[in-house]
């Protein structure tokens, strides 16, 4: 017997009692089974991860010189956007299960998994983008593991994401052997 078998489906009238009960609650319904408190908080310090990275590639944008300079700073302007974009989603999907995204600046690098390094030659930045990618596959990762099947919204939104970072992470890789002519 398949574990989806194992589970019997809610009947209708207890669907509709508690829908009608606690509607305040918007998204996060009776079935939601994951630890809200701790979701939001992991959200949060994806947040304040992302806004971090958005930060450290705007700077590696405008300060990429060399002769690689422009097009490797073209590469950082367009995951910095990327990452604003993972931001805007983390932050809607606070809200959506009922909490409020922490932009302050005050908070941000303490909660954030990677750190802001600004590095000082082209290759010190590919190499801190990469690793800062690195914690962010792995803190991805970690937090889909922790949702199971608990919130299957939360972790298609971070498998999304996920895919996006391992993306970023392949290109930084190849950004580096480019620099130095071999593999890093």
């Amino acid at each position: 017997m398949s574990a989806a078998a194992a589970r019997p489906l809610t009947d209708v009238p207890t669907l509709r009692r508690q829908a009608r009960a606690h509607s305040d609650r918007g998204a996060v319904t009776a079935g939601y089974g994951a630890d809200l408190p701790r979701v939001l908080q992991l959200l949060n310090e994806a947040l304040a991860t992302e806004i971090v990275c958005v930060l450290r590639y705007r700077r590696h944008h405008f300060m990429a010189r060399g002769i690689h300079g422009q097009a490797v700073g073209a590469e950082f302007l367009t995951h910095a956007n990327e990452e604003l974009g993972h931001a805007d989603l983390l932050a809607a999907r606070i809200v959506q299960l009922g909490g409020e995204p922490d932009f302050s600046p005050d908070r941000l690098s303490a909660r954030s998994h990677a750190e802001y390094v600004p590095g000082e030659t082209l290759a010190q930045m590919i190499e801190e983008n990469l690793v800062a990618e690195r914690i962010a596959i792995d803190s991805y990762r970690d937090m889909v593991r922790f949702l199971g099947d608990d919130d299957p919204t939360t972790s298609d939104l971070l498998k999304g994401i996920l895919a996006l970072e391992e993306q970023h992470a392949d290109e930084l890789a190849d950004l580096l052997v480019g620099l130095h002519g071999q593999p890093a």
